[in-house]
């Protein structure tokens, strides 16, 4: 069955920040000590997954991947509160894309059967994602914090010349001619809010 996955950044003035804590807050912090998650994490910082192109080679492999994909993709509070299951009066697209307007301030990366923070992850490993505020690519921060947290999005997403080549190979999303990629969006807008004193929301969340 076919699906439709996004992960968003954006930047939005404290007072909307302000506003959306109140609802968005309290998935986000549910889906934080989810002892499963936590052992998924565990187990990939233990043993990161080799080169995607061997993924299926080797049936061993199987059960790693399987916990690495549940770990990395949609899913529990955040995503039910953005398709409208837990509060109908709550949308991705209304409540957080439309209060900003101005594409120079959001990333948004949409996919067909595949996952934005799944390749990301994978691609720069789980030491550089533990850098990154929030968890597995949700996080509501205000101006002060996006501020607090930029030096770490730096180490976690800046790399030599031989470190970005293996991190693009390592992430099989496609993109077309205007499409920024994951490891490039994240870090563009991180440094539009710092410098433009705003906060920052980002959501993973399946479309349809």
């Amino acid at each position: 069955m076919g699906f439709t996955s996004t992960w968003s950044i954006s930047t939005h003035h404290d007072a909307v920040i302000a506003e959306l804590a109140p609802r968005l807050g309290p998935a986000l912090q549910a889906d934080l000590p989810d002892p499963a998650a936590r052992r998924r994490w565990a187990a990939w910082a233990r043993a990161p997954l080799p080169d995607y192109r061997i993924w299926y080679t080797d049936p061993a492999r199987t059960e790693a991947i399987r916990s690495f994909e549940d770990l990395t993709r949609p899913g529990g509070h955040v995503d039910e509160l953005c398709d409208g299951v837990t509060d109908r009066a709550f949308h991705i697209f209304d409540d957080i894309w439309e209060r900003q307007p101005d594409p120079a301030g959001m990333f948004v990366s949409v996919h067909r059967k595949e996952y934005a923070v799944t390749a990301l992850f994978h691609a720069i490993g789980p030491d550089r994602a533990a850098l990154l505020p929030g968890w597995c690519g949700n996080v509501l921060l205000t101006a002060a914090e996006v501020r607090r947290a930029l030096p770490d999005v730096e180490r976690a997403l800046t790399f030599s010349p031989e470190e970005r080549a293996r991190v693009d190979d390592q992430d099989w999303l496609d993109y077309g001619d205007r499409e920024e990629s994951v490891v490039d969006g994240p870090l563009r807008v991180w440094r539009t809010a710092a410098a433009g004193g705003l906060g920052l929301c980002a959501v993973v969340a399946h479309l349809s």
